[in-house]
């Protein structure tokens, strides 16, 4: 994320005075009016396994190395994930090193049982796309990926095949596909329309909104889960609004924040499943979550939220 409008400055300067030791402390009351109150899920079409709303993509923000200072951080934004109910973690051989990052904060703080692991192959040929997947599982510290795709449809073919062997003996839960540009959204489209895969991942935002024409609608269609990157617009989105005030009408959905207003816009759509929003900062990490409980937009609403961003 790049920059904080002045109303995410005043919710941040607040929630970052609360102790978050751990999953039962105070942090869920500061989320939701009670702990009654927990994140929204919403079904895997193909298994009708619930899947809380918000979670946490890991592109830049977990590529730290062996920084012991940043992996205090971004243990705590993990700590911060589960004790809101959320448990989604999308990483990719591609970020550098956030899947070992990930994998060793995971064992660290007892928690690959909280923790929905989706993770990417991102190689050409049959025998590297294996060799790359059984290291990721090896970073994860686990035999079992929740979910695997295809990242970017890197030789798509060849690696699907891979997948399906996989999830048939057990070694992921789910497979899928993944695109961040809209570019390539005719070519994500023929391969949704073509193949059986559990989840899509791609790029949704405000100010992008190019997958409500065909892609959203066909996932739905397809029965096929819908993880969303970039629901910020890359980061540029909250930085041009950082001196906007926030619509009145937010307060209606209970929305402090332009942050928790653009997650809160793309889970308007029924069609989405999770939203990933990359971060490396507990203060941030509180104010997605807060997205994850109270009411949705209709899509009237929607459309003020998108023109209020425009």
């Amino acid at each position: 994320m790049n920059g904080r409008s002045p109303d995410r400055r005043r919710f941040l300067r607040v929630a970052a005075t609360a102790a978050l030791a751990g999953a039962t402390n105070p942090l869920v009351a500061q989320i939701a009016p009670s702990q009654s109150t927990p994140m929204h899920k919403r079904p895997i079409p193909s298994s009708n396994e619930a899947l809380p709303v918000i979670g946490c993509g890991t592109w830049r923000t977990f590529d730290v190395g062996d920084d012991a200072a940043r992996r205090r951080e971004l243990a705590e934004v993990l700590r911060v994930l589960f004790a809101a109910g959320g448990s989604v973690i999308d990483s990719s051989p591609m970020y550098g090193s956030s899947e070992a990052v990930a994998g060793d904060l995971l064992a660290e703080l007892h928690a690959r049982d909280k923790a929905f692991i989706a993770t990417k192959v991102w190689t050409d040929g049959r025998e590297a796309g294996i060799a790359q997947m059984e290291q990721s599982m090896r970073l994860f510290k686990t035999p079992r990926i929740d979910l695997m795709q295809i990242h970017n449809l890197l030789d798509w073919r060849t690696q699907l095949a891979t997948l399906r062997d996989w999830k048939a003996a057990g070694r992921v839960r789910y497979i899928g596909v993944t695109h961040y540009t809209s570019s390539a959204f005719g070519q994500v489209e023929a391969v949704l329309r073509s193949e059986r895969v559990d989840f899509v991942q791609i790029n949704y935002a405000a100010n992008d909104r190019d997958a409500e024409e065909r892609l959203l609608p066909l996932a739905a269609e397809r029965g096929v889960a819908v993880l969303v990157n970039q629901p910020f617009g890359g980061g540029s989105l909250l930085a041009s609004l950082r001196a906007k005030p926030l619509p009145a009408f937010a307060a209606n959905l209970g929305c402090t924040s332009w942050a928790q207003l653009l997650l809160k816009f793309v889970l308007g759509n029924p069609a989405v499943t999770c939203v990933i929003p990359g971060t490396g900062r507990r203060e941030y990490m509180i104010d997605n979550v807060r997205a994850g409980i109270g009411d949705y937009p209709d899509a009237a609403l929607r459309k003020r939220i998108a023109d209020a961003v425009a």
